[in-house]
């Protein structure tokens, strides 16, 4: 019941819901839990869901020569459309649980049917994609000419959660740098006092 309630808070949001609405949106058992390490989709595979995490991280990366890229985290309350749901082609990337997560799954299908149903949240849909296209633009904007130190700063300032729940090594990965460059980067900016000498 608890996960249930994830669900109806996210989009009340958006919109006002009624007790109707929050009683389908509870029946529609979209909502699974995935341990850590869970692959939601792998490179190749063609996307038959778009996700929702309401609790937990999860990561979007590419391998290269057996080593991860990572592209991007998603946290509680981000949407997940992988590129290959709306394309219809094999998806380019994995996305996997960084820890234990709570996650609404979507199909065009279902989504179709529930907007016929209830066309009352046809805008809310619209502005929870407006959102996502904007936050992303945002985060690629900020980042793209930024040196791997004010990267880092620019993730403790927007992201500060990431920072003490992802590893290092997967935050270093996001930032284009390896490991040992990160930690030299953290050195510096405690030495400078600009943060605190424990951000694990």
């Amino acid at each position: 019941m608890g996960t249930d309630n994830l669900l109806v808070d996210y989009f009340s949001q958006y919109i006002s819901l009624s007790e109707e609405e929050i009683q389908l949106i509870k029946e529609e058992n979209i909502i699974r839990d995935y341990a850590k390490g869970d692959i939601l989709l792998k490179e190749g595979q063609l996307a038959k869901e778009c996700f929702l995490v309401l609790k937990g991280c999860v990561k979007r990366y590419y391998l290269e020569d057996g080593e991860e890229k990572i592209m991007e985290f998603y946290t509680e309350n981000d949407p997940i459309a992988p590129v290959s749901y709306a394309t219809k082609k094999p998806s380019k990337y994995y996305l996997s649980c960084v820890e234990p997560s709570i996650i609404s799954t979507g199909t065009e299908e279902r989504t179709e049917r529930f907007l016929r149903d209830f066309p009352h949240f046809i805008p809310a849909f619209l502005k929870i994609g407006d959102t996502l296209s904007a936050k992303k633009q945002i985060i690629a904007d900020s980042f793209k000419n930024l040196s791997p130190e004010k990267r880092y700063l620019k993730l403790l300032e927007d992201r500060p959660d990431l920072a003490n729940r992802v590893p290092q090594y997967m935050l270093a990965s996001y930032l284009g740098i390896k490991p040992e460059s990160l930690s030299r980067i953290r050195k510096r900016l405690y030495s400078r006092k600009l943060i605190a000498p424990q951000n694990p």
